[in-house]
């Protein structure tokens, strides 16, 4: 049976084999699996007419007073329908009620999702360059969304 082909996100921005790397450690089952349990991320799965078409993963209290956007993709047949959009909202709303004041993300410093996040809010608050292993880094702005001072 031929394997099913996905859109990837960050091809253009970062090589094939830091995706594969990527993908294997942040989404594989042992990964997944931590991030539920022990951090106790949670997840948010956008559908149009049953089927999936984007998620959002975050996590209340990362740092105190602040959630974290750890992850939110859509698939690019339904970039600028607003799947994004909800799902971020959905996200803010959450942290809200959970009585954070802020939530953070890090994302690419070449990805135009920057553009999205800073349409929503969210300001540049530093730079950094995460060693993610395996002969990888992340090189990112961390970026804030406050609700409250």
């Amino acid at each position: 049976m031929a394997q099913a082909t996905w859109p990837v996100a960050y091809s253009g921005i970062i090589s094939p084999a830091q995706i594969a790397y990527m993908l294997d450690r942040m989404y594989g089952t042992p990964a997944l699996e931590e991030q539920f349990f022990p951090k106790g991320h949670r997840f948010l799965i956008a559908e149009q007419a049953g089927t999936p078409v984007g998620f959002a993963g975050f996590e209340h209290r990362y740092t105190p007073g602040r959630s974290r956007l750890h992850k939110l993709y859509v698939l690019p047949a339904v970039k600028g329908a607003g799947v994004g959009h909800a799902l971020l909202e959905a996200v803010l709303m959450e942290a809200m009620k959970a009585g954070d004041a802020a939530v953070e993300l890090n994302v690419n410093k070449q990805n135009p999702a920057k553009e999205f996040y800073a349409r929503h809010g969210f300001t540049i608050e530093r730079d950094e360059v995460l060693d993610i292993g395996g002969g990888f880094v992340m090189d990112d702005h961390v970026m804030v969304r406050r609700f409250r001072p």
